[in-house]
């Protein structure tokens, strides 16, 4: 018996050019490029794709693509990086352009990637994760016969079907901040830059120079409400992606739920309804510890919109911030509403209302907004919603805007109240002026008309209490405020599992 070991197989030619061009993509072979990108303070495309999906999962899509004009750069590929894994246990798809190919610029050749991918999946219903960094169309390549894309219009189609994330990391123009404003979530780093073209055509078309800082900070679209959510870094925004998802994809069981001491809600709402009170602190008490994303903190700050889950059930939370505008929706905020139960409703999210509400804005400002269209979307949302709805009346519920934080019109699973809850359609004190004016007037002085008000305004206030409506069963019932995350979780098990779907409900709105 030979003591020798045995040799290599010998490698077919074809195989070893086919794997020598592969190799030549990755980035053990593009040190220098590599060095560039490293330099800037951003992951290579490469290394995006290696921390976003579990080990050994992900599957590549047109690694070999090229550049319909091949003479362009020195790139071994097209600068797009695409493909299929599994994001803890779930299949997602993701893309990420890569920077360090002519500045991560679409191509047809990369456009026919995406066409492809999202082809993939829609009919396998993947969530899909776009990870942004470039400046648009690759000029060079613009005009060249490459066909129709379909990239845009077929993300459009995804939208409402399967969860759709963009992360911004970088640059992110034109084309790019196209796929991002047809995405469900857009997650950024705080030194991103976004919009719908960048500075050279910007300079070229209006005479405006400008850094891409100073035309698309993230400060200035995170207060307008184009993105979602400001991270740090992109570590910081992979773990957001991830956590988004995780509210809509069965992911592998999770630790059990931790709920905070619960008692501290009795005393959360002031029974003076001038005070305000910080809403996020509730949701915080009725939440699982650290199971709270809240979407467009910065943007339509009358209403805090959020996923959460409630003992292990994952939920959609609209609830009222009596901290701005004394929670009476406005125009910001309505969109911030619609959008909210437009997302909720595609995925099968349970909504949580916590009504706070003088109803919607009024005034001069509110009228400039278009506030009267603004305010019936939120109708139009609610109407086409089929998920179950949760009410939980905190305080105030007047008007209109009563109507749509989760009314009785509504027909919802649980309408409860508060000790705190009043009701009324529309403030108390302004509906005691409309219907008193002529006792009022008629008073002898000041002092005389204060007294009329304010003994009419607690007359009202008595017939319109929650504890009223409820011995009048306008109510489901009046809760201890300590009691509301038990009974929440109770009902959330008992909802009947939605049905799997063929189809999208309803495409999510972009703003």
């Amino acid at each position: 018996m030979s003591d020798e070991a045995a040799p290599e197989p010998e490698v077919p030619p074809l195989l070893s050019k086919a794997m020598a061009a592969k190799e030549a993509t990755l980035d053990e072979a593009r040190p220098t490029a590599v060095a560039r990108q490293h330099a800037r303070g951003r992951w290579t495309a490469r290394e995006r794709i290696a921390a976003l999906f579990d080990p050994d999962t992900f599957v590549e899509y047109g690694q070999l693509a090229q550049p319909q004009i091949r003479s362009l750069g020195d790139a071994p590929a097209d600068g797009l990086v695409m493909g299929v894994g599994q994001v803890d246990g779930v299949a997602v798809c993701a893309f990420t352009y890569d920077y360090t190919v002519m500045g991560g610029s679409q191509s047809p050749t990369n456009h026919r990637k995406v066409d492809r991918m999202m082809e993939v999946a829609e009919r396998n219903r993947w969530p899909v994760i776009f990870w942004s960094e470039g400046a648009g169309a690759r000029a060079t390549e613009l005009f060249y016969d490459s066909g129709t894309v379909t990239t845009f219009i077929q993300l459009a189609r995804l939208s409402g079907l399967v969860p759709i994330v963009t992360i911004l990391s970088g640059p992110s123009f034109a084309g790019q901040a196209n796929i991002a404003g047809t995405s469900d979530v857009v997650i950024a780093t705080q030194d991103s830059t976004l919009g719908i073209s960048g500075p050279p055509l910007v300079r070229s078309a209006t005479g405006e120079d400008l850094t891409p800082e100073e035309l698309g900070p993230m400060s200035m679209h995170e207060r307008v409400g184009t993105i979602e959510l400001v991270v740090d870094d992109e570590t910081a925004a992979l773990q957001m992606a991830r956590r988004y998802l995780s509210y809509f994809t069965n992911v592998a069981t999770p630790p059990p739920p931790v709920a905070a001491d619960q008692t501290p809600l009795r005393t959360m709402v002031p029974e003076n309804p001038r005070r305000a009170y910080d809403v996020r602190k509730i949701v915080e008490i009725l939440a699982d510890e650290g199971s709270i994303l809240e979407l467009r903190p910065k943007f339509g700050r009358c209403l805090s919109t959020s996923l959460c889950r409630i003992d292990g059930h994952p939920i959609g939370v609209l609830a009222n911030n009596p901290m701005f505008g004394a929670g009476a929706i406005d125009a910001e905020g309505s969109a911030k509403f619609s959008r909210h139960v437009e997302l909720c409703n595609a995925y099968d999210l349970p909504l949580l209302f916590l009504c706070d509400t003088p109803g919607f804005m009024i005034g001069t400002a509110a009228e400039k907004s278009a506030l009267v269209r603004h305010s019936a979307r939120t109708l139009v949302a609610l109407s086409a919603a089929d998920v179950p709805i949760l009410s939980v009346i905190l305080r105030k519920a007047y008007g209109l805007g009563y109507y749509a934080m989760g009314s009785d019109a509504l027909d919802p699973d649980l309408y409860v109240g508060w000790p705190t809850a009043e009701f009324g359609g529309m403030g108390l004190e302004g509906a005691v002026n409309i219907v008193y004016r002529d006792e009022l007037e008629a008073a002898p002085d000041d002092a005389t008309e204060r007294e009329i008000r304010d003994r009419r305004v607690a007359e009202w206030k008595e017939r319109n209490t929650g504890l009223e409506f409820a011995r009048s069963f306008l109510l489901d019932d009046i809760i201890d405020p300590a009691e509301t995350r038990g009974i929440v979780a109770r009902l959330l098990a008992t909802l009947p599992s939605p049905q799997p779907r063929q189809g999208r409900k309803h495409p999510i709105d972009p703003w």
